[in-house]
């Protein structure tokens, strides 16, 4: 959010109008007590009369130096009542230490002497002028040339010799070097030093920051040395500030020292990015060497808000805003329920996000004077993340310790850096919050949308639900919601325990992505005394270079040199699905690699012999303990090799195991091959469309082609079905059903 402080140096500039007022005031009051003087002309010791064809002057003198002049074209004095008349008046006010050379000039005063009223009457001229050389010279000579005086008019100015006040209802104009004003009636109270200016004040700047200020009224006291004025307003340009009463305070001087604006204090800009700032109060610091704006403190319900493309608000309960220079803002401080909002229309991008800091205190550091730079917080602060269209509930909590945030040209935050104790919640109605911590943090922000990244380092842990990951760092991008660890990272989700070079989960859908060296353990299983090749309780290990896992079915895919096994049993393929939920397992191969797996077979003498199977395709369900073989099917047992298009083999269950079984290791029950069925045995082939073999009496039955078996001693055999044994040399064959045949022939070994 841009810091617009330009508006704030207005204030500075009511100041110096009103010091214009004060001085003006001041050289008022001067002006009436010379008048005052003329009453006490016959007797007042110090005063010097002298006659002239011209009129006649009037001067007071203090150790050889004047302190006043006033000289009259003509006087009329009345007798009845001492009323007199003055005309063609000029006055010289110099100081009682020659260091002024004021003049005011008016064509006629009148005195009264019963009420003590000495008013002026028409218009009348005051220049005010400082004279710093006059206190080196014997005589009061004019200055060589007059620099910057300040002019001003008014009529029908009434000043009391008895009570020292002084007052007109007439307009008073004043002009100053850059500015001009005035205000409507002006009253001046001897006994308090309190100038009024009782309506209208207004004043207009010129010069290189041209203003607008008016005010209902003005105050202006002697002790303490202050202006307040009522209801200011400055404007300037596009920009306007309002106040319900601004107070300066000045130096012994005359010069601002401070300003103090109270109640529904706001500064608003127009523009592309329309601008507001109210607070309870704002004062301003002037700095005494320079006379520029040094320190400016909003308190109380201290709110900014912008408009336009990128809406924006903040607010705290005190914000300091430090200046260097002339007016040039260095940095800003502020404390108390620091609030900054950044909101984005959820037209201008998919991915529009609703940004809200907090933190108990914030310091801003300012370049140039024109943009914030960076800014830092102190005590426990919170970034929400807010996706612009999303339903409420929905959000992305970042904290730290600290924060360190990094501007743009244009004031957007463009990087934050948040350490140590960094912490991401993201929330969701309904669902488990999902949690990532680690020592520190990085958010990189995308203009115009939000949040484009968050990296997080150092003892990285994240949970969310049952599923739990640690790394040494891990990337977050809220417009996909994918968290990227890296650094040996690990990941434990509901008994499954996965390592890989690098892995991605999606806080959205919960699923999982693991890439190069994939190493899955799934633990904690409960033995499965009806199922078989994956039943045992012994954990199940699963290696490959990529995986995939979801959160609901609790389905993982392994890709690329995939292996799975428990204890004894195995499935390698290029790509293997297993559901630990149902302990299943889909596995399918490639031009390169082929499905192969291993189970056991028990042979009559109690011999555990391997049977290891290769295919293009495997499926396989614990529920009925089935091996669905599919794609150039190759079975290869101790003595035979059976090939086939597709095979099912059924396994014993687990608890039916024999005590001469491998622990773990499945056991072959029975198996039918289907589809060009071939088998070689030692001497002996058989070919056909059906094979179904058993493995408690170790036969096979081949039907379909028809089967035939070839001999290299006996020839060639076929029926519509042959029967033979591995372990001997019998063989059944059946004829048709018109004809049925029955041959048992020997085969030689």
């Amino acid at each position: 959010m841009p810091l617009r402080v330009t508006r704030l140096r207005r204030w500075f500039a009511g100041g110096a109008i009103a010091v214009a007022l004060l001085v003006t005031a001041t050289y008022f009051y001067a002006h009436l007590r010379a008048l005052k003087a003329l009453k006490q002309v016959p007797g007042k010791i110090g005063i010097e009369i002298q006659q002239s064809a011209q009129g006649f002057t009037i001067s007071k003198s203090e150790q050889g130096r004047t302190i006043f002049k006033i000289q009259a074209g003509r006087a009329v004095q009345y007798k009845k009542g001492g009323h007199a008349e003055l005309h063609d008046v000029a006055i010289t006010i110099y100081g009682s230490d020659s260091t002024r050379f004021d003049q005011v000039y008016g064509a006629d005063f009148d005195y009264d002497p019963r009420s003590g009223d000495v008013v002026s009457r028409g218009e009348v001229d005051i220049e005010l002028q400082a004279n710093p050389q006059g206190a080196l010279n014997p005589d009061q000579t004019p200055p060589k040339e007059l620099k910057n005086p300040i002019h001003v008019r008014t009529s029908d100015l009434v000043f009391n010799q008895k009570t020292g006040n002084a007052f007109t209802n007439a307009k008073v104009e004043f002009n100053i070097p850059q500015a001009s004003g005035s205000a409507l009636g002006v009253s001046y109270v001897a006994k308090t030093g309190v100038l009024d200016l009782r309506s209208q004040v207004h004043v207009m700047f010129t010069g290189q920051t041209p203003a607008d200020i008016a005010a209902e009224r003005g105050t202006i006291r002697k002790e303490p040395r202050e202006v307040v004025l009522y209801r200011p307003r400055v404007t300037h340009a596009q920009e306007t500030s309002t106040a319900d009463e601004a107070t300066l305070i000045l130096r012994p001087d005359n010069k601002l020292e401070r300003v103090l604006a109270n109640g529904n204090v706001q500064i608003g800009s127009e523009g592309p990015r329309p601008t507001r700032t109210q607070a309870d109060q704002l004062e301003l610091i002037m700095a005494t060497e320079t006379d520029a704006l040094r320190v400016a403190t909003f308190t109380g319900n201290v709110k900014v808000e912008s408009s336009g493309a990128e809406p924006a608000h903040g607010q705290s309960e005190k914000l300091v805003i430090n200046f260097t220079g002339k007016n040039v803002v260095a940095d800003a401080h502020a404390e108390g329920r620091v609030h900054l909002e950044q909101q984005q229309s959820a037209q201008s991008s998919a991915s529009a996000q609703n940004l809200e800091l907090t933190a108990p205190v914030i310091d801003f550091l300012v370049a140039g004077g024109r943009h914030l730079k960076s800014a830092e917080t102190s005590g426990p602060p919170q970034i929400a993340i807010r996706p612009a269209d999303a339903a409420p509930g929905a959000q992305t909590l970042v904290t730290a310790t600290k924060f360190l945030a990094y501007f743009d040209a244009n004031g957007r935050i463009s990087s934050l850096h948040g350490a140590p104790n960094a912490r991401i919640v993201n929330s969701a109605t309904g669902q488990p919050d999902r949690i990532s911590t680690s020592d520190l943090l990085d958010v990189v922000f995308r203009p115009g949308s939000g949040i484009e990244s968050v990296v997080q380092q150092g003892n990285l842990a994240y949970a969310d639900g049952e599923r739990k990951a640690w790394a040494k760092q891990g990337r977050y991008t809220p417009i996909d919601q994918m968290l990227v660890l890296s650094g040996a990272p690990r990941v434990v989700d509901q008994g499954m325990t996965t390592t890989a070079v690098t892995m991605r989960m999606n806080r959205a859908t919960g699923d999982a992505f693991a890439e190069g060296d994939v190493r899955s353990t799934y633990s904690d299983l409960k033995p499965q005394p009806d199922g078989a090749l994956l039943a045992s309780s012994s954990p199940i290990h699963v290696t490959s270079r990529t995986m995939t896992a979801h959160r609901s079915p609790g389905v993982a895919v392994y890709e690329g040199q995939a292996r799975l096994w428990q204890d004894a049993n195995i499935v390698e393929a290029p790509w293997i699905q297993f559901d630990r939920d149902h302990r299943s397992v889909v596995a399918r191969g490639s031009p390169n690699q082929r499905v192969s797996t291993v189970i056991v077979q028990v042979e009559a003498n109690g011999n555990v012999t391997p049977v290891s199977i290769t295919s293009s395709q495997l499926t396989y369900s614990d529920a009925d303990r089935r091996i669905h073989f599919e794609g150039g099917v190759i079975v290869k047992g101790q003595d035979s090799t059976l090939t086939a298009n597709e095979a099912d083999v059924f396994l014993h269950a687990r608890g039916a195991a024999p005590s001469t079984a491998v622990i773990g290791q499945s056991r072959l029950d029975h198996m039918l091959a289907k589809g060009r069925v071939v088998i070689d045995q030692p001497n002996r082939r058989g070919t056909g469309d059906q094979l179904v073999y058993t493995a408690d009496d170790e036969k096979f039955v081949l039907t379909g082609g028809p089967p035939s078996i070839f001999d290299a001693e006996r020839g060639k055999i076929t029926g519509v079905s042959l029967t033979f044994f591995r372990t001997d040399d019998r063989v059944l064959v059946e004829g048709s059903d018109s004809s049925p045949t029955v041959t048992h022939t020997r085969v030689a070994h």
